[in-house]
């Protein structure tokens, strides 16, 4: 008689390394307001100049930089793509909580996994669950019931999540590591970040010198913001399964429409309880069939996420 099989131990650290860069995306709307007076496109000029920076150093501490020699030209194209959508998807949340619209930001990042499995099924062609069909018709009954009671869709929160719905797609695509990745895509899009910061101070509309060296520095604090917890995120899902990180990643959305709802006080009708209500609903649906398809396959944990809605492996990422 075999021995019954044991399942490994839950890597604490991990979990915590996981938890710990969920969270400081989920307070992010506490950092956004603190670079006031600076508008949200040179908040965001800065937020890409400075991770770009960041991460060409990381990525020399690293000795990466090999990986991003000889790339061919389509390569460059899905890069370019690439940090096109991550620069729309940053420029909207840091639009929407300058705002005061964090609510319909937490919305945005709550159904961006239920956007993900759609365009894996619209896009890859790939066969829904059962499970995953009532999550998708569930959230589209949430959306629904918030576009009513408003009175209009939510814009700010749709636009969030197929953003970084795409750009999990696009990433699928690119053959480059995270770190040199994400590189690539700075060095498109810094540049052009550059130039606006200088054209801004040239100008006299940039903030970035005139407001003490607090606020320089509080700018300057948006590349390593950005930074952190990505790297935090690459150690965790190196030690534990993605089905774990990807059920922490709800506590980045949940920060976040705490924020709004106890410390902004956003306003919440009936309406839009009962619309936040079918969302969590449809997660909860949701995340039991990633574990139950998980655990179908006990020791191909990570590729099993990565069939449940074919982009599963990027669920975990917050683009904020």
């Amino acid at each position: 008689m075999s021995p019954p099989e044991t399942r490994p131990t839950l890597d604490r650290g991990g979990v915590g390394l996981g938890a710990s860069a969920h969270v400081i995306w989920g307070l992010f709307p506490a950092f956004w307001p603190l670079l006031d007076p600076a508008q949200p496109t040179e908040i965001l000029a800065h937020r890409i100049l400075w991770t770009m920076v960041l991460m060409a150093g990381v990525l020399t501490v690293l000795r990466g930089w090999g990986a991003l020699r000889g790339v061919s030209r389509a390569t460059w194209l899905r890069v370019t793509a690439a940090a096109v959508l991550i620069t729309l998807n940053w420029g909207v949340f840091i639009y929407g909580v300058l705002i005061g619209r964090v609510v319909d930001v937490a919305l945005g990042y709550y159904i961006n996994p239920l956007v993900s499995t759609l365009l894996a099924i619209l896009v890859l062609r790939e066969r829904p669950t059962r499970l995953q069909g009532l999550a998708l018709a569930i959230a589209a009954a949430a959306v629904v019931v918030i576009s009513i009671g408003a009175g209009s869709p939510p814009w700010l929160g749709l636009v969030l999540a197929v953003s970084f719905a795409l750009y999990g797609l696009m990433k699928k695509t690119i053959p480059l590591p995270s770190t040199a990745g994400l590189t690539a895509e700075g060095l498109v899009v810094g540049p052009l970040a550059l130039v606006y910061v200088v054209v801004l101070q040239l100008t006299g509309h940039g903030t970035f010198t005139d407001h003490g060296g607090a606020h320089v520095l509080l700018m300057i604090l948006a590349g390593p913001a950005t930074t952190l917890p990505l790297l935090l995120y690459g150690a965790a899902a190196r030690r534990i399964p993605l089905t774990t990180l990807g059920t922490l990643m709800y506590l980045t959305p949940t920060l976040q429409f705490l924020w709004g709802v106890l410390v902004l006080h956003e306003t919440m009708p009936v309406t839009r309880w009962v619309g936040f209500g079918l969302v969590w609903m449809a997660l909860v649906v949701f995340t039991v069939d990633v574990w139950r398809s998980t655990r179908r396959a006990p020791g191909d944990g990570s590729r099993r996420m990565r069939e449940v809605g074919g982009v599963g492996e990027l669920r975990g990422r917050q683009p904020t």
